[in-house]
């Protein structure tokens, strides 16, 4: 029996086993069955959240390092690469959250953690850490 969506409309259309086969990755897409459509746009709504953090750290290392803030060059090459490499992290954690999502979706299995998320936490408040220290040092000499 093919469940119905809100609004009617079956989610088991008999065309989602031939789309599905085709799409991207084979490995997310190629498993389990179709989920309904409101809980994979939800997916990819995080996926993009976390591509616009990881754009806004980029961005923010790059300024970091093209601006003088009078920190010293050491703390801010740290600051801009410490930004960078938190950046970098949270582009390949929504990446992975999303096809780990999506897969869970597929075959049934419960959703899994945002464990991820913590390295990204971390990252800004090591480049918090740095720039305050920067600061105390330099009104300190």
């Amino acid at each position: 029996m093919a469940r119905t969506l809100p609004g009617g409309g079956a989610a088991d259309r008999p065309y989602h086993r031939r789309v599905t086969s085709k799409r991207w990755p084979t490995a997310v897409y190629g498993t389990g069955r179709e989920p309904d459509p409101r809980f994979s746009l939800a997916n990819e709504r995080t996926f993009l959240a976390w591509i616009r953090t990881s754009l806004a750290l980029l961005a923010v290392a790059v300024a970091v390092d093209a601006l003088s803030l009078g920190i010293g060059p050491r703390a801010q090459a740290l600051l801009a690469a410490v930004l960078a490499l938190t950046g970098l992290a949270a582009a390949g954690h929504a990446w992975r959250g999303w096809a780990r999502t999506e897969t869970a979706m597929r075959e049934d299995r419960p959703l899994p953690g945002n464990a991820a998320g913590v390295v990204v936490v971390a990252g800004v408040a090591l480049a918090g850490l740095v720039l305050v220290g920067a600061s105390l040092l330099r009104g300190l000499s």
